[in-house]
């Protein structure tokens, strides 16, 4: 299974599916979490042939309207991420709190490595 497939599948539950790749639609319910990839490692073996695993690094943010229910809603992405048995998940750094003064909406945002199924 795919990383955005695992991603989404892992977290759906704790925002009722509120959970989207790139950027919420406008007016989606909160609290939500969105997530894309911004990079990771590319692997080739040596003969030129890929292997059956690939990573990516992935910047997880949830969105609500206190500061403390985003973070504790990055707190549950992160032990349930790590915990997944699908992938192989490690924190890339600690979590970010964040505001945006237009919608008065606060977030919480962190950086996960992530193997998978190519």
């Amino acid at each position: 299974m795919s990383a955005e497939a695992v991603i989404f599948s892992t977290l759906t539950g704790f925002v009722a599916g509120r959970v989207y790749p790139d950027v919420a639609p406008a007016g989606a319910a909160l609290p939500r979490i969105v997530y894309q990839q911004v990079g990771g490692v590319a692997d080739v073996f040596l003969d030129g042939t890929l292997p059956d695993k690939e990573n990516g690094r992935f910047q997880i943010t949830c969105w609500a309207t206190t500061r403390l229910a985003s973070r504790t809603l990055a707190k549950q992405v992160e032990v349930a991420l790590t915990g997944s048995a699908s992938i192989i998940c490690r924190p890339v750094g600690a979590r970010i709190s964040g505001y945006e003064p237009d919608t008065a909406l606060f977030s919480s945002r962190q950086d996960f490595s992530i193997w998978s199924t190519r």
